[in-house]
């Protein structure tokens, strides 16, 4: 497989998960992916920001979830998220320190 398709069919399932994850399974709480994968969808849009900046290209945290969830953070806590249990709230702190830690 030459270079150019890897990268079109990597993209593909990047917009594939990307739908999953903000259409198909709102239902399903950045925090539990968090504390079951060791990522979310806060994650992704963070991955999507540094790709930005390796191509030069500036975007604020803000900018790249606003892209990511197609909406502000603040619609989308308003329409899809629930308050999280005092367990989630522990094991999110165990689970980011993990996977995330001083990168914001």
């Amino acid at each position: 497989m030459d270079d150019q398709t890897r990268i079109e069919l990597e993209a593909a399932a990047f917009r594939r998960l990307r739908q999953h994850l903000m259409e198909d399974r709102t239902d399903v709480q950045n925090i539990d992916m968090m504390n079951l994968t060791g990522f979310c969808r806060n994650c992704l849009s963070r991955w999507y920001q540094e790709a930005a900046a390796e191509k030069g290209i500036e975007m604020s945290k803000d900018d790249a979830r606003e892209t990511f969830y197609g909406m502000t953070m603040a619609e989308w806590k308003a329409n899809h998220q629930t308050e999280a249990s005092d367990t989630q709230k522990a094991d999110f702190k165990e689970a980011f320190a993990e996977n995330v830690g001083d990168k914001k």
